[in-house]
């Protein structure tokens, strides 16, 4: 889940993340085989692939999990799937705007999944572009302040990143978000290697242009919504554009 910034939002989600850990490793290793597919199975000349892989160990997905992935989806072995990706739009509770990134080898199961997940939570399927307007891609990557030895402060990650195409630094609570172009991210993310900072994970993601700040009923339906696209084993990526306070996240029973 992506598309806001504050701490208690991104605690929420993390929560939810680990009551599904079982489909949380699904998700990984399938985009492990689709870095794979497209980009030939050796991590050091597929940077997609490197990060794919190095998000599912920081989630302690197994290395035969992972190593099965690559040789399926590199063609080394068979098994892997024709998965295609398609986003959909919408919106949710409050006007938020969503962008739902499936990878999928049924796209009618995976509409109807998106399509009753938006209509049950009060929210819609929109057209495509009403709603792709207002996110950007970027590169992402996240990085905890608590490192071996160390608590990292924004300048250690500011002068780490600078020089390598970083946009912005963003203080998350228990990490820094550091945004770029995503055709930064490598640099970026080899940059604080180079430094000795480690990184939670780095992707592309669309952020949102601007956030709706929402209160505490809606920030719960919202919720909702989101845990009920992660139910779905076709959903990959949820973008969104709301912000919910740490006041009214303290009001919402997560």
């Amino acid at each position: 889940m992506s598309g806001h910034s504050k701490w208690a939002t991104t605690k929420h989600q993390k929560a939810a993340k680990d009551a599904k850990r079982g489909k949380l490793f699904a998700k990984l290793i399938k985009n492990i085989e689709v870095a794979a597919r497209t980009g030939g199975g050796d991590p050091s000349g597929n940077p997609t692939l490197y990060d794919a892989i190095q998000k599912a160990k920081k989630t302690s997905v197994p290395n035969d999990n992972i190593d099965r992935a690559v040789k399926r989806g590199s063609g080394a072995e068979a098994g892997g799937a024709d998965w295609q990706t398609i986003m959909y739009e919408g919106y949710g509770p409050g006007g938020v705007a969503f962008l739902v990134e499936c990878l999928t080898d049924n796209k009618n199961r995976a509409a109807m999944e998106v399509r009753t997940a938006l209509t049950r939570s009060g929210g819609s399927l929109a057209d495509p572009g009403s709603v792709a307007y207002m996110f950007t891609r970027k590169g992402v990557v996240l990085v905890a302040k608590s490192q071996e030895g160390r608590e990292l402060t924004e300048d250690d990650v500011l002068d780490a990143v600078l020089d390598a195409g970083a946009e912005d630094v963003n203080d998350n609570g228990d990490v820094f978000e550091v945004v770029s172009e995503s055709s930064d991210l490598v640099a970026v993310r080899t940059a604080l290697q180079g430094a000795g900072i480690d990184y939670e994970s780095a992707e592309a993601q669309f952020v949102p242009s601007t956030q709706i700040e929402l209160d505490a009923e809606n920030a719960r339906k919202v919720f909702r919504l989101v845990d009920a696209l992660e139910d779905s084993d076709d959903v990959q990526n949820i973008y969104a554009n709301y912000d919910v306070s740490d006041e009214v996240m303290e009001l919402v029973d997560v």
